[in-house]
């Protein structure tokens, strides 16, 4: 699997317009699963409690216009035509909104952010250009409020956080709510003492099964999810246009917004709180943006405006006028879905329901994947183990942990409600949460990163979060009937993410703070006892200029270090994805003749890390072509980065950089190599196995000097006998005087996190036999 070259298969998305429609039938298994699925369970949550169906048909009209101006609103005007063109080059979602801002305004919540990153080419890409003749005074004024009050900064990554919490509650949510209202439709096979019996059960096999199922990742099963939803649309539209010809042609004329006010006159109380099951039409509508990365703009605006709208708007109708003719029904359950269905039809509509269900609640959850390697990639979520499922798409991952904890809250949340109602209430005030958040986020956007006037940006809060608050306060009132799981799940995952990025910065500031300087280095010498000994030795730190104190910890109880020392910082940068051509920042600390560097390996928050034994090839060889063109390189936008004491320079990954310092073994047929000397001591030789040959494949022009192939050379011997890694293995500690609450938070709360989270060495695929851990207590 080529993680590199995997993570920038986007780029030619643009092709022709077969690519596009191509983009645009798969966006329609992976993005719209659980928008289309929707039709389920609106008209059922809406009518359960708060309002009853009258024969005067003022409630169903109100409802299905309320249903056709929200779709229409917030989905199609909102998300298609407005909020899509806010991609952070290509990527979507919540944390793409958050990473605009943090890179226009300076706000980024990560600690060892350098000006360096701010050349890298997908960080300078803006959506408009702003105008030199009317230039935008009140978003000036808005940026530098924001970078001068922390406070406003950290309101700003909580927001964030509220977004991303959210979207996992609704990862657990969403499969429970569409699982168990597409099996509901057995209640019409059986009797209601019965079915109750049957649903629960059969709803949490099919759940478990999913789950179980998602190590394969969505790549092996993905062929059949855009079938499986063009069915299920195709089959809501055509009995919702049969049932409309067949009950009630004039049905039509309730899409006027007259009949929503005609419904609130009527209803009042009952109405206004029926609204959290109208909501539950626009479930979904985030995963339009969320899922960008994966197929482009004009793909996801074709899918659901030639199909996905239309599909919808008949489905409702078509229930709507069924409805208006059955005033009176046998069971107060069958005012759902498949009491609209032709009898012949309901177990082939249910099977292909139950499919469609799994399919939304498939995209749910790897979309839930997702935002947890983003938090993770910024700092804000506990290292976990991530499995890349598919070697072509990057952004199919599986995380093992987080899925069977997603599995046990589903089940559990399922099997303590048991009925729509509740699992629609705590849906719906998740799914509205994330649009008010995407709301705000966005008209911020709109003056920082569009640098639009302050007007359209109030304009734009004001008509979107007026009906996404209305949607807000009615699903709050049902806090005590369900509203309140999404309320607990994201608390509980907003103190995890904020005490981990706490414990996270502070730890940072300690490094920082307690730093040693490179003289100190310098100044080390074979007479104090300190040896060279053969080796790449690799201090992994998070700090990107100085001395991490965890060395001088390391030194000064063994004095020797390796003959190439490397200090190693892989960080992350607030950009989707970072181009293979710059992945490394190289430079010397000290002189040459010290054979020390510093090597910093920056990553998008959606980019995926290599193994170690590619990640190793790529580090050495980087170092290698730095040495060979760091006097011919010239300065300018991809030269020299002053960094302190240190110049460091952009270096591409050899895999993809094919004109520069290659790497082979064992392969002497080689032309044009800088190797090591064949002299091998015939004693050893029979002692010890033979190591690999380790070579440099140099390009012809230019010639190298003599200086810079013996300091190849040496790299070369270093890499021969091999790479250690040394790693801090810290015990974080409130210092003494601090408050109760930070006590708390970091002896108890991140100390618990770091102890069961994964260790650097599983996180970055380090080999354990090539480790050393040195201990150190951090008093922060």
């Amino acid at each position: 699997m080529d993680l590199e070259s995997g993570s920038h298969l986007n780029l030619a998305k643009k092709e022709s317009w077969r690519t596009v429609l191509v983009l645009a039938y798969q966006s329609l298994g992976v993005v719209y699963g659980d928008l289309s699925t929707s039709p389920l369970y609106v008209y059922k949550s809406t009518f359960d409690e708060d309002i009853e169906h009258s024969e005067t048909n003022e409630e169903i009209y109100g409802v299905l216009s309320f249903v056709f101006w929200t779709l229409t609103l917030v989905p199609l005007f909102k998300y298609v035509f407005i909020v899509l063109r806010a991609d952070d080059n290509g990527e979507g979602g919540t944390f793409a909104l958050y990473s605009l801002l943090c890179r226009h305004a300076r706000v980024s919540s990560l600690p060892n952010c350098q000006l360096a990153d701010e050349e890298l080419s997908s960080y300078r890409k803006e959506p408009s250009v702003p105008d030199p003749s009317n230039p935008n005074k009140t978003g000036s004024r808005l940026k530098s409020t924001l970078e001068k009050y922390k406070v406003l900064q950290i309101f700003l990554l909580v927001l964030a956080l509220v977004g991303a919490c959210m979207v996992i509650g609704d990862g657990i949510l969403t499969p429970a709510l569409s699982v168990f209202s597409a099996v509901s439709g057995v209640e019409l096979a059986m009797s209601k003492e019965h079915h109750k019996y049957v649903e629960l059960p059969v709803a949490c096999v099919i759940l478990i099964c999913l789950f179980a199922l998602q190590h394969y990742g969505t790549n092996r099963v993905g062929f059949l999810f855009a079938p499986v939803v063009i069915t299920w649309l195709l089959c809501i539209s055509t009995i919702g246009l049969y049932n409309i010809i067949h009950w009630n042609p004039h049905i039509y004329k309730a899409l006027s917004p007259h009949y929503m006010y005609v419904f609130l006159k009527k209803t009042q109380g009952g109405g206004w709180m029926s609204l959290g099951g109208i909501l539950l039409c626009i479930t979904g509508s985030e995963a339009m943006f969320a899922d960008l990365g994966h197929f482009s703009q004009l793909s996801i605006q074709i899918a659901f405006t030639t199909v996905v709208y239309p599909s919808l708007i008949l489905a409702y109708m078509g229930q709507a006028a069924y409805l208006s003719q059955h005033h009176v029904m046998e069971n107060d359950y069958r005012i759902g879905f498949y009491v609209s269905v032709p009898e012949k039809l309901r177990w082939p509509v249910l099977v292909i329901a139950i499919l469609a269900a799994v399919v939304g609640s498939q995209a749910v959850i790897t979309g839930t994947f997702s935002i947890i390697k983003q938090c993770s990639s910024l700092g804000c979520f506990p290292r976990v183990k991530i499995v890349h499922t598919s070697s072509k798409i990057h952004g199919q991952i599986y995380i093992p942990e987080v899925n069977w904890i997603l599995m046990i809250l589903c089940l559990a949340v399922l099997i303590g409600f048991r009925d729509t109602k509740r699992l629609g209430n705590a849906s719906g005030l998740a799914v509205i949460t994330v649009m008010l958040v995407t709301t705000c986020l966005m008209s911020l956007v709109i003056m920082l990163c569009w640098h639009r006037s302050v007007f359209l940006a109030i304009c734009f809060v004001i008509f979107f979060g007026t009906i996404e608050a209305l949607y807000f306060s009615a699903s709050l009132i049902k806090f005590l009937e369900g509203a309140w799981v999404p309320i607990a799940l994201a608390l509980i995952f907003m103190i995890i993410m904020y005490v981990w990025h706490f414990g996270t910065l502070k730890k940072y500031e300690f490094d920082f703070q307690n730093k040693v300087s490179v003289d100190w280095l310098l100044s080390l010498s074979p007479s104090l006892g300190i040896v060279r000994v053969r080796g790449i030795g690799l201090i992994h730190t998070e700090l990107v200029s100085g001395i991490p104190a965890i060395f001088s910890h390391f030194v000064t109880n063994l004095p020797a270090f390796h003959q190439v020392l490397i200090f190693l910082c892989v960080k992350s940068v607030p950009v989707p994805h970072v181009n293979h051509e710059e992945r490394f920042l190289v430079g010397h600390i000290g002189p040459k003749q010290y054979r020390i560097y510093r090597c910093i390996v920056r990553y998008g928050y959606r980019d995926a890390h290599k193994d170690d034994v590619a990640f190793e090839n790529d580090l050495v060889c980087s170092i290698a072509e730095f040495i060979r063109t760091r006097k011919t390189e010239p300065n300018g936008v991809n030269g020299n980065f002053v960094n302190h004491d240190e110049k460091m320079s952009v270096v591409g990954t050899p895999s993809t950089h094919l004109d520069g310092v290659q790497m082979c073994e064992d392969n002497p047929e080689e032309p044009k190599i800088v190797s090591t000397s064949e002299h091998v001591n015939l004693v050893s030789a029979k002692l010890m196995k033979p190591r690999k040959r380790v070579r440099f494949v140099v390009p012809e022009n230019p010639k190298i000097e003599r200086e810079t192939e013996e300091e190849l050379q040496d790299l070369m011997e270093a890499r021969e006998a091999g790479v250690a890694y040394i790693l801090g293995h810290s015990y974080v500690k409130a210092k003494q005087g601090s408050s109760f609450m930070k006590k708390l938070v970091i002896n108890f709360g991140y100390e618990f996190l770091r102890r069961n989270s994964r260790g650097p060495t599983l996180a970055l695929s380090i080999p354990q036999a090539s480790t050393l851990e040195v201990g150190m207590v951090y008093h922060i």
